[in-house]
């Protein structure tokens, strides 16, 4: 702020309105700190520990300046699905439908918990047809709205666990789950995304390997929480089949019976789940398993679910978690910790959305439009993946199983050399941990070849 009509008093002081300060004081040499210094005068370690920006983004940036300067690239970066001209992908009858609010729904506050009805529809959308079966063998839900599936994630990692216990996820895994962990202050167990070794009861799942993870964390906190991106993984595509569903499970529930006293949570992050063959088989494994088998009262099973990708409106920040256990005393409570812990954090979840949705599902003709268009938008990304899935099987090239969903995986002992040397081809994909991520959903059906051709020499050349 500037301050005028400054003058010096007699006494040496100078004046400025009501103000008066030494004279002196208008030479004082200000001291300059290097960065460091500053970081460490204004940051705790948490902040300070914190680098970089979002590496999925970073390689899209890329894509977009080498577009902008009339490269004929290909997007293989962001977890958007595009037409096959380059456009988003929308779903028109719900942009439609958002733009057709009222004014309430557009401008006013939702409670604190969500709208009671998007709270019942959004668990119907996650769990599916098998909700009433569910209830019928005397499990309960509750659920409260969230910013997007990642809000639901965080919300389970802030209350489930206490700071300084360890949270478990498959080894590979989409990338914010590190920094969701990190920043609720809780370290980082895994188990393999595959088998390693050959003797596993299931092609697409490391058994011992789970049941030795969950073992070691019972048996040194108080409670557990894994997250299962499942079906349709990010960012391998990878989903599982009833066999593979049954044995984690089962594993959960012989954890939860060996340790009474430990809270067990399962949540099912079911963000691409409308993409996969199977959308609810989760519960059906359920339903299956406990139309027979009692459920351990120390056993919580939550959905994260997100209208992100089944309703095309990633940027709305529309989701929920969802609850489910045989307490309706308890699944109730946990509605209410959460709506106090999404309080603190991000106030609430937006209204718009919420009433978007329950004005599309509560119309049979918009939902069968909404239902239409969401086929398309499926088949539009089962052919790129089949015929992605074909050319580098064809050459050879180790893929990860690429079930469903947006993507594909590639590993590899050097990722960020492929990504580089794809991008001198001007095709442009993700480097994580162990490989690199394939935005099939991103790729038009005209540049699967030349997208699949780059990818298999830029392997080549690195690896072999």
């Amino acid at each position: 702020m500037r301050i005028q009509n400054r003058s010096a008093t007699p006494d040496g002081l100078i004046t400025a309105g009501a103000f008066q300060w030494p004279a002196s004081g208008l030479g004082v040499e200000v001291v300059r700190m290097d960065l460091e210094t500053l970081e460490n005068t204004f940051l705790p370690f948490e902040s300070r520990a914190k680098q970089g920006g979002d590496t999925i983004f970073a390689w899209y940036g890329r894509y977009q300046q080498a577009k902008s300067l009339g490269e004929a690239a290909i997007n293989g970066t962001i977890g958007s699905l595009l037409e096959n001209d380059g456009s988003l992908a929308i779903n028109s009858v719900v942009n439609e439908t958002l733009r057709a609010q009222n004014d309430i729904d557009i401008s006013a506050y939702a409670p604190l918990s969500g709208l009671p009805e998007f709270n019942t529809l959004a668990t119907e959308l996650a769990v599916g047809p098998r909700l009433a079966s569910l209830r019928e063998i005397g499990l309960h839900t509750s659920a409260i709205a969230t910013p997007g599936g990642t809000g639901a994630l965080y919300l389970s990692a802030r209350t489930m666990l206490a700071v300084g216990d360890s949270i478990l996820f498959r080894s590979v895994h989409w990338s914010p789950y590190d920094t969701l962990a990190a920043e609720c202050g809780l370290p980082v167990r895994h188990w393999p995304i595959l088998p390693e070794g050959d003797d596993s009861p299931h092609p697409k799942v490391d058994l011992q390997a789970l049941e030795i993870e969950l073992e070691a964390i019972a048996s040194s906190q108080e409670r557990v929480l894994s997250w299962l991106n499942d079906p349709a993984h990010n960012p391998t595509g990878i989903s599982l089949d009833g066999d593979g569903r049954e044995l984690i499970l089962d594993a959960f529930i012989d954890c939860a019976r060996k340790h009474p006293k430990v809270g067990i949570t399962l949540l099912l992050d079911t963000a691409y789940a409308v993409y996969a063959d199977e959308p609810y088989g989760w519960s059906k494994t359920i339903h299956s398993k406990f139309s027979w088998v009692e459920w351990p009262e120390n056993l919580l099973i939550c959905w994260a679910f997100s209208a992100s990708k089944s309703h095309t409106i990633y940027g709305m920040r529309c989701g929920s978690i969802v609850f489910l256990h045989p307490s309706e005393e308890y699944a109730n409570r946990l509605a209410e910790v959460c709506s106090v812990t999404g309080r603190g954090t991000w106030s609430l979840a937006p209204r718009l959305p919420q009433a978007t949705l329950l004005t599309i599902h509560g119309d049979d003709e918009k939902a069968t439009v909404w239902a239409v268009e969401r086929d398309r938008l499926m088949s539009l990304l089962s052919s790129r993946r089949q015929h992605f899935n074909r050319l580098i099987d064809e050459a050879g090239i180790p893929l990860m199983p690429s079930d469903d969903g947006y993507f594909a995986f590639l590993p590899c002992d050097d990722p960020v050399s492929i990504a580089e040397k794809a991008a001198e081809s001007h095709f442009y994909i993700v480097p994580l941990e162990g490989g690199v991520r394939i935005g099939i959903c991103s790729i038009g059906a005209d540049e699967i070849e030349r997208a699949a051709e780059v990818l298999i020499a830029s392997w080549r050349t690195v690896e072999e």
